[in-house]
């Protein structure tokens, strides 16, 4: 019988997100969560994120770390002071005290189904994100309604 011998693994560099962008100039990873459903589908869409070229926009899909934690949320509104109101597009609560300084890029690209969809020049994609914010109170309203109905609906039938 022969000995296996096995040489140690090479070494893995974890990067950060921050180390990313400003190494490579880009990420490319999937989500994890639903707070952007159906925009992006947990562990299946692959999204690009690319440092700010200018001040983030209204409709900006941005990636930004509160804590220890990083958060890819949309633009609802700019604010006067320089501030932004951010929510998930499957969200009902609003973040109001997100800064540039916590922000580090900018959704440019989805790949879903192999299919390439670019966040600058995509008709669907900015037609889909001015509903999305525009009808942002239409929405909240849907979505605490569908909640409530499944509240009910659980407590006639289970």
């Amino acid at each position: 019988m022969t000995e296996k011998h096995y040489s140690e693994p090479p070494s893995v560099k974890v990067y950060s997100f921050e180390e990313l962008l400003e190494e490579k100039g880009y990420i490319v990873y999937t989500n994890v969560g639903t707070s952007m459903l159906p925009l992006l589908r947990q562990r299946r869409d692959i999204i690009e994120i690319r440092p700010l070229a200018g001040k983030p926009q209204k409709y900006d899909v941005l990636l930004y770390k509160r804590g220890e934690t990083y958060i890819l949320h949309r633009v609802l509104k700019v604010r006067p002071d320089g501030g932004y109101l951010i929510a998930g597009d499957n969200n009902i609560f609003v973040e109001r005290d997100v800064t540039d300084r916590m922000i580090l890029g900018k959704m440019t690209r989805i790949i879903r189904d192999g299919r390439e969809i670019r966040t600058d020049t995509d008709f669907r994609y900015k037609l889909y994100s001015h509903i999305w914010v525009d009808f942002f109170p239409v929405k909240c309203f849907l979505l605490r309604a569908r909640g409530k109905l499944s509240r009910i609906y659980h407590r006639i039938f289970h």
